[in-house]
């Protein structure tokens, strides 16, 4: 798929994904790091060998929902597991991984952590949602969004709560406001950062719904920012990437993929100019089966 500014390439080595989620770019490895969600599934994209490595972890079910690399552990990985983290050790090329030991839990069997992100001080910013299994997720409203230290057994402090679904987590360059998607209220809000880096002064910056309140035909996922702050938004059910500027509080772009369920985006690649987006091949919403798309790259889209 390719338009006038940018050209859509599904990466042929990865895996379809029942629910890809939380790419981050690492820089020293040249590789793209995601999980399938309930796969219970962790994944390297090596950027220079076009190759995907996929593990699951023994002793860690599903749900998985985040990775993060643990700084000055090359073989070490934070995962969001359930409701708890989990410290891991992987080699990023084997096909099983090992728990370590647990980091922190919430305590809370009813939720679980969805979307996550770290901030530039290192500082872990995730949020919860009711367990699919439990009810419908969009309707009740039992999640919390946290930031958590970092220290093994440390706290989660609240910073959001009656949150439905968890999403999109991204920062200004400067880390002085955070930006956040709860995909259930159709919007992206705006918080300032504390010292501390607790948020205040919520505000949307950008509504989505349309004609008093209605749905669009999407709700906005995972998010990220590029160099000149703007934001790029997955779209659920939107088969899109949206780009707002957040100066002017408006989307400037829409960025259309050959999937409808878009979950989350990362800038990569030695250029830091290739937008890599991750999918879903099941609508957990309505129980039906839809086609997926692999792991896709989005080429030269911060230009």
């Amino acid at each position: 798929m390719q338009s006038a500014d940018y050209t859509v390439e599904a990466l042929a080595s990865s895996p379809i994904s029942q629910l890809g989620e939380g790419p981050i770019w690492d820089e020293g490895t040249q590789s793209l790091y995601y999980v399938d969600i309930h796969e219970g599934s962790i994944h390297r994209y090596d950027y220079q060998q076009g190759k995907t490595f996929s593990a699951t972890i023994d002793h860690l079910p599903p749900p998985i929902s985040f990775i993060f690399l643990v700084e000055g552990r090359p073989d070490q990985f934070l995962l969001g597991t359930g409701d708890s983290l989990s410290l891991i050790s992987w080699d990023g090329r084997s096909a099983k991984g090992t728990f370590v030991q647990k980091v922190a839990a919430l305590g809370q069997r009813s939720v679980r952590f969805n979307d996550g992100k770290v901030d530039q001080r290192g500082r872990l910013y995730t949020g919860t949602m009711l367990r699919e299994e439990l009810g419908d997720v969009f309707r009740q409203a039992k999640g919390t969004l946290y930031r958590f230290e970092g220290r093994i057994g440390g706290s989660f402090y609240e910073q959001k709560h009656g949150i439905a679904i968890s999403n999109g987590i991204t920062w200004d360059a400067f880390g002085g406001k955070l930006y956040y998607v709860d995909s259930s209220a159709l919007d992206v809000k705006e918080f300032d950062v504390d010292g501390e880096g607790n948020l205040a002064d919520e505000r949307v910056l950008i509504d989505f719904s349309v004609q008093g309140g209605r749905n669009p035909g999407y709700v906005g996922d995972g998010m990220t920012s590029d160099l000149d702050g703007n934001l790029y938004v997955a779209c659920w059910c939107g088969s899109r990437v949206l780009k707002i500027d957040v100066k002017a509080a408006r989307i400037v772009k829409e960025i259309w993929l050959p999937v409808p369920q878009i979950t989350s985006v990362a800038f990569g690649g030695p250029q830091l100019d290739e937008l890599f987006v991750t999918t879903a091949a099941t609508n957990l919403y309505s129980s039906s089966k839809i086609e997926g798309l692999k792991l896709v790259a989005i080429v030269s889209i911060a230009s």
